[in-house]
């Protein structure tokens, strides 16, 4: 069996720089090496339901805005498939399947959903569906036999305990799942963006994002928001370049062609750290030159943004049609599934015979 990729978010807002660094550019680089035989990417609103169950809206409302920053990145439908989780019945019964291969006390020992619990506040009211995150993915990524999950490094544990389902299921019931690998961005700065505040990962609930969305003057003012280095008050004192938000996201972002397009007096990012930590650069100058940096990489996405806003007709046939075809290829694994359980009675005609057999003997 070849390349098969599945990835996904949830739609609980737009997506944000996060998303692009961690995710999206390296779906775009997959989608464009065409190293596959399908790719799928889920627009994953059951899942977000878990844990805001109480505002459907939210959901229902974010799950096109998602979609829209698919197609303005660069995600190219024609190779693709989009689609939306919820639509997928299969997936649901094939999570009430793998349910009964899994402990609670496991799920609890995930370190991913330790520590979503905890950022959450739930403690001991967790809702059930959200604890039980893990087997739902196990369903997502095995029901189109995936094998390659691009991912940040904090969904890591997931990979391992869907591994761990579907190794538990096929030693039960016959080969019958594929296991996965997880595919992290290649640059350790990717994995993790921290948010402008620098206190935590960027998040759309933590109120710490540039979204992809944003215009250049929102993308300018959370720039210039951002936090540098709380001691370094004047422009001659020598500067931390070690958690420093701002030097964070030029290494992620900036090139030597930017210096010298937005920055000559230095020709990349060592002389400028260097620079800033014997002092004699300002704040104020990092992060004009970010903003020039980021407008650059961002100014082409929120155009195409807003081709894709004013044809949202042709938007919502692309996840129609996306999600029929994710209909059809579940549906196709769960019918293995059930085979292979021996609770497929109707479409098994060994199943008739038993039960004659059994019952009308005399």
């Amino acid at each position: 069996m070849g390349k098969i990729i599945l990835t996904g978010d949830r739609p609980t807002g737009k997506l944000h720089i996060g998303h692009y660094v961690g995710s999206l550019r390296n779906r775009i680089k997959l989608q464009n090496a065409g190293d596959y035989d399908k790719y799928y990417i889920m627009v994953a609103d059951a899942q977000a339901l878990t844990d805001n169950f109480d505002n459907p809206k939210k959901i229902r409302d974010n799950v096109i805005e998602v979609v829209l920053d698919y197609l303005s990145v660069g995600i190219d439908p024609k190779k693709v498939i989009i689609f939306i989780q919820s639509e997928v019945s299969a997936l649901s019964e094939l999570t009430c399947y793998y349910l009964n291969l899994v402990t609670l006390s496991r799920l609890l020992r995930n370190p991913t959903v330790k520590s979503e619990i905890a950022m959450r506040g739930f403690d001991n009211t967790v809702p059930s569906g959200f604890l039980n995150y893990p087997v739902s993915q196990t369903a997502d990524i095995t029901a189109f036999k995936a094998n390659c999950i691009p991912v940040g490094d904090d969904q890591l544990p997931m990979i391992e305990q869907a591994n761990e389902i579907v190794r538990k299921f096929n030693s039960i019931y016959g080969d019958v799942l594929v296991e996965s690998e997880a595919l992290l961005p290649e640059n350790e700065f990717e994995r993790r963006v921290p948010g402008i505040d620098g206190k935590a990962k960027m998040s759309k609930s933590l109120n710490n994002a540039i979204f992809l969305a944003d215009t250049k003057e929102e993308v300018a003012r959370k720039v210039m928001n951002m936090y540098t280095d709380p001691n370094h008050i004047k422009v001659s004192d020598p500067g931390k370049v070690e958690g420093n938000i701002v030097f964070l996201y030029l290494d992620i972002f900036a090139k030597d062609e930017h210096f010298e397009k937005y920055l000559p007096d230095y020709k990349n990012i060592d002389e400028l750290k260097n620079k800033y930590r014997e002092g004699g650069l300002g704040d104020v100058t990092i992060k004009k030159f970010l903003i020039s940096i980021l407008e650059e990489e961002f100014a082409p996405i929120r155009e195409k943004r807003k081709y894709y806003e004013t044809h949202i007709d042709e938007v919502y046939k692309i996840i129609e049609e996306g999600t029929k075809k994710a209909i059809e290829d579940a549906n196709a694994t769960l019918r293995e599934v059930k085979n292979a359980i021996g609770i497929n009675y109707f479409a098994d005609d060994n199943f008739c015979k038993e039960i004659r057999s059994k019952y009308m003997q005399g």
